[in-house]
C-alpha cells in the first residue's frame, strides 16, 4: 500500500521559505539601484534611476529569520488587523443564524427554477456559480479588489458547502475570481495606473486589447471552476480537502438543525432607525458623490439613493424577521463597501471599521448585551488567530531578502540576460521574469516602481512597444499571487477557509501554469498586430 504523503503545516513550509531566503544572502552578492521619488498621477512613488545598479557589501542574514517574524507583523499590520476585526464582525453576524436562513431560503428558491427546461440543462448552481465569479472578477479588473475578499470567503465557503460543493469552490468563486480580473486588470489603479505612469504611457491605454484579454482569461477561470465544483459535487472524497472540510460540513449542518424562531426585537427597530438616520445624515452631507473608474469620473446622487432604499427595505424585512433585517444590512454593507472605495478611496482602515459597525449592529438588532457582543468578538478573533498570524510570518520573506540587499541584485542579473535575445524571446523572459519576481515581492506598486523604470527603457533598446512591457508586468504580477506564499491577502483567505497552503499549492499549480501560457499567448499578438495603444 502506497504511503500518503503528509503536507506540512502552512507555518512550517514558510518558515522554511524563509531559511531559503537567508540563504540566498550568503549566496548572492548585494547589489542596490540609487532611486529618486517621482510624481505619478498625483503619488509620490520611489523609481530606479536608469544605469544606477551597483555592487554593496554582502550584509548575510542570520538571527534575522527569527526577528523577520516581528518586522513582517510590524509591515502587514493593517491587513492582520483587518482580518481579525472581520473574523470577530462575522463571528457576532454568524451567531444570529441570519446567513443561514439566507442561504437556505436562497437555495430554496433556485431549487425551483429547476422545473424549467432552460435551467435544468444549463443547470441552475452553474448560473449561480459563473454570476458571482463575473462580479468579482470585474471588481478585480475595475478597482483592484484583492484584500476585500478575505471578508467574503466567510459567506462563500458556506454558500458552497450548502450546494453539496467544497471550501476550495468558496474560495474560487471570490478570491480567485477577483485575482483573475486583477491579472487581466482593465483600469486597476494599482497595478496599470502606476505602471503606465512610470512608463510614461497615456493613462490606461490599450484598454481596448486589454478587455479582450480580461474576457478570455475570465472565461477560462470560470470553465476551470465549474469544470472542478461539477467533479466534486458527483464525487465529494475526491476533493483535497474532503476530510479538512468536516469543519465546515458539520458547521452547516449544526446551523441547518438549530431551531430557528423569527421574530423581530425592538432592539431591532431602533438599528432600523438609528442607521436611517445616520445614513441620512451622510446624504445630506455627500448628497452627490464621484465616482471614478479609470479616468472617467461620474458624479452620482448614491448616498441618498442608498438612506431611501435602506429605509424601506429594512422596514420589509423587520416585518418579516430580524434575520432578514441583518441580511439586509450585509447588502447594504456590500454596497457601501463598493462606494466606499470607487468613490471615496476607501481602504482597509475604512473597511475594517465598516464590517465591524455591521457586526455590532447585528448583535444589537438581534438583542445581544454589549457583553455577549464583545464575547463573540473575542470568539471571532480567537477562530482567524492563526490565520492572521501567517500573513506576518509570510511577510518576513520579503524583510530578509531585501535587508539582504539581494531583490535588486536579482533584477539587475536578470534585465542584463535579456539583453542579447530577440523581440519574442525579450518578451517571454521579461514575462517570465516579472512572474517570478511575484513570488518574492507580490505588492504590484512596488514592483512597478522597481522593474518599470529599467523595463521600459529596454524596450525601447529592442524596438518593442512599452505597452507590451506594461501588460507582461500585468500578467506577471496577477497569476502568481494565488500561489505565492508571501501574498498575505492569499494567506490570509486560506486561513480562514481553513485550507493548508500546502494542499492549496498542490491542487492549484497547474492551473497557474495554464495562466501562464495563455498570458504568454496574448503577449505575442502585441508584437506583430498593430493594436490600439500599442
Amino acid at each position: 500500500m502506497a504511503k500518503t504523503i503528509k503536507i506540512p503545516h502552512t507555518f512550517t513550509i514558510v518558515f522554511f521559505l524563509i531559511l531559503c531566503a537567508a540563504v540566498l544572502t550568503w549566496v548572492i552578492p548585494g547589489g542596490e539601484f540609487v532611486r529618486h521619488t517621482v510624481d505619478v498621477n498625483g503619488s509620490q512613488r520611489e523609481v530606479v534611476v536608469s544605469d544606477s545598479f551597483h555592487y554593496t557589501d554582502r550584509e548575510p542574514q542570520t538571527w534575522q529569520v527569527f526577528s523577520s517574524f516581528f518586522n513582517g507583523f510590524v509591515d502587514k499590520a493593517d491587513i492582520i488587523v483587518f482580518i481579525l476585526m472581520v473574523g470577530g464582525a462575522f463571528w457576532i453576524l454568524n451567531s444570529t443564524k441570519a446567513i443561514d436562513i439566507g442561504v437556505t431560503t436562497f437555495l430554496r428558491n433556485v431549487t425551483k427554477l429547476q422545473r424549467y427546461k432552460f435551467f435544468e440543462k444549463i443547470g441552475v448552481n452553474n448560473i449561480i456559480l459563473t454570476f458571482i465569479m463575473l462580479m468579482f472578477s470585474v471588481f478585480g479588473a475595475v478597482f483592484g479588489m484583492s484584500e476585500e475578499t478575505i471578508a467574503f470567503v466567510v459567506i462563500f465557503i458556506p454558500l458552497a458547502i450548502s450546494m453539496g460543493y467544497d471550501s476550495i469552490v468558496g474560495v474560487c468563486i471570490c478570491y480567485v475570481a477577483a485575482h483573475i480580473g486583477f491579472a487581466g486588470a482593465i483600469l486597476n489603479p494599482f497595478t496599470i495606473g502606476i505602471a503606465q505612469g512610470i512608463a510614461e504611457l497615456p493613462m490606461f491605454s490599450g484598454m481596448e486589447y486589454r478587455i479582450f484579454c480580461w474576457i478570455v482569461l475570465t472565461i477560462i477561470g470560470i470553465a476551470f471552476v465549474l469544470w472542478y465544483a461539477a467533479r466534486v459535487k458527483k464525487h465529494p472524497e475526491k476533493s483535497p480537502v474532503y476530510k479538512l472540510d468536516e469543519y465546515w460540513r458539520n458547521r452547516v449542518e449544526e446551523q441547518e438543525k438549530s431551531p430557528v424562531t423569527y421574530h423581530t426585537p425592538k432592539s431591532a427597530w431602533v438599528v432600523w432607525l438609528f442607521l436611517t438616520a445616520v445614513m441620512t445624515y451622510f446624504a445630506i452631507v455627500h448628497p452627490f458623490t464621484t465616482i471614478t473608474i479609470g479616468q472617467t469620473q461620474v458624479s452620482l446622487c448614491l448616498l441618498p439613493v442608498l438612506a431611501g432604499l435602506f429605509f424601506v427595505t429594512g422596514f420589509v424585512a423587520l416585518r418579516k424577521s430580524v434575520h432578514f433585517f441583518i441580511l439586509n444590512l450585509l447588502f447594504f454593507t456590500i454596497f457601501y463597501l463598493i462606494i466606499g472605495v470607487l468613490g471615496y478611496d476607501w481602504y482597509i482602515m475604512e473597511i475594517s471599521a465598516l464590517f465591524l459597525a455591521m457586526g455590532v449592529f447585528a448583535g444589537i438588532a438581534n438583542g445581544a448585551g454589549a457583553d455577549s457582543i464583545s464575547k463573540l468578538f473575542l470568539e471571532g478573533a480567537k477562530d482567524i488567530m492563526s490565520a492572521a498570524l501567517v500573513v506576518g510570518l509570510a511577510s518576513g520573506i520579503i524583510f530578509i531578502l531585501k535587508d539582504g540587499k539581494v531583490i535588486d541584485t536579482i533584477l539587475y542579473g536578470m534585465s542584463k540576460s535579456l539583453s542579447s535575445l530577440g523581440e519574442t524571446a525579450s518578451v517571454g523572459v521579461m514575462y517570465v521574469f516579472q512572474t517570478a519576481l511575484n513570488l518574492i515581492m507580490p505588492s504590484g506598486s512596488a514592483k512597478a516602481a522597481l522593474t518599470m523604470p529599467v523595463m521600459s527603457q529596454f524596450a525601447d533598446l529592442i524596438g518593442v512597444s512599452r505597452q507590451t512591457t506594461v501588460l507582461a508586468f500585468q500578467f506577471g504580477d496577477g497569476f502568481t499571487n494565488m500561489i505565492t506564499p508571501t501574498s498575505g491577502v492569499l494567506i490570509g483567505c486560506l486561513g480562514v477557509a481553513k485550507i493548508p497552503y500546502g494542499t492549496w499549492l498542490k491542487w492549484f499549480w497547474k492551473f497557474i501554469l495554464v495562466l501562464v501560457f495563455i498570458g504568454f499567448l496574448l503577449l505575442l499578438p502585441t508584437l506583430f498586430l498593430s493594436l490600439p495603444g500599442f
